[in-house]
């Protein structure tokens, strides 16, 4: 799997991910369990609430704000690809209201984008549990 696929950047905001190979090579087993062959593209841009609104807002209608925002852009069956919008200030917020670290909720949040992109949904309450249940199980397997 070509991990050099997986992109990050900030947008608006100055932000640095910190463990990046650690977390391509986490994204590309979470991508090979899921049954993918591979990576095509996967850019992940972290930014502030207020650009995300406007994504969200622009792109999908909704005037909300929300910590991340998905667009599957694959055009191969069994390959992924896509750009992955996470509001940096609403991960924060979410770590402190639930209380986990702010790395855990990043990662958390990375790994719900990818799932997403696998096919999983999170709209119905079944889905959101299936996406939940997978979302741990795939944090669990985090070696760094």
């Amino acid at each position: 799997m070509a991990l050099k696929d997986i992109s990050f950047f900030s947008e608006d905001i100055d932000f640095t991910l910190k463990d990046k190979s650690k977390i391509r090579a986490w994204i590309g087993e979470t991508v090979k369990a899921e049954g993918f062959k591979r990576v095509a593209e996967l850019n992940f841009i972290f930014c502030s609430d207020a650009y995300l609104l406007n994504i969200n807002q622009q792109y999908l209608n909704h005037d909300t704000y929300t910590d991340i925002v998905t667009f599957d852009n694959s055009e191969e069956e069994n390959v992924i690809a896509g750009d992955i919008f996470i509001s940096v200030e609403r991960v924060r917020e979410n770590a402190e209201k639930f209380g986990v670290t702010e790395r855990d909720e990043l990662h958390r949040v990375i790994i719900h984008g990818v799932l997403h992109l696998c096919g999983y949904l999170d709209k119905k309450k079944e889905d959101k549990e299936l996406m939940t249940s997978k979302e741990d199980e795939y944090l669990g397997k985090r070696n760094f």
